[in-house]
């Protein structure tokens, strides 16, 4: 499977990532409902104010999620960054992937001149890289 996301989109994620170097960034993606695309970009505050940890505020997340409803939107990736580390998995990432029907995509801004992001499919601990694809 492969991750079809907006390239506006993929750049919101990449400038936000930037923008909260050295926290890590985080955000969730979604796509008008029955879609594939990825397009709405909803960039989160980390609650945890972390360098090499994430974590969702749950009222924040739960007016997010509200919106989207309200909206005809779903959520379809998850998104963050890592600021010291290559954009694969860490352990917590795939400790912490509760959703299965997901994509999550990481950006490295660790190296600030490349800035590489992937796309995986976590599932019962095991990760899975996957094409993206931009339209």
């Amino acid at each position: 499977m492969a991750l079809q996301i907006r390239r506006s989109a993929l750049e919101q994620v990449l400038n936000h990532a930037k923008q909260d170097h050295p926290i890590e960034a985080c955000g969730l993606i979604a796509a008008q409902e029955g879609s594939l695309v990825a397009e709405r970009v909803l960039p989160m505050q980390n609650r945890a104010a972390s360098e090499v940890f994430y974590q969702f505020d749950s009222r924040e997340q739960f007016q997010v999620y509200r919106r989207l409803d309200e909206d005809g939107q779903e959520c379809c990736v998850i998104y963050h960054s890592h600021t010291a580390s290559q954009a694969f998995p860490s352990k917590d990432d795939i400790d912490f992937a509760g959703h299965p029907e997901l994509h999550y995509l990481i950006v490295s801004t660790w190296d600030q001149a490349t800035v590489p992001v992937r796309s995986f499919r976590i599932i019962d601990g095991g990760v899975t890289e996957e094409t993206i694809v931009i339209v």
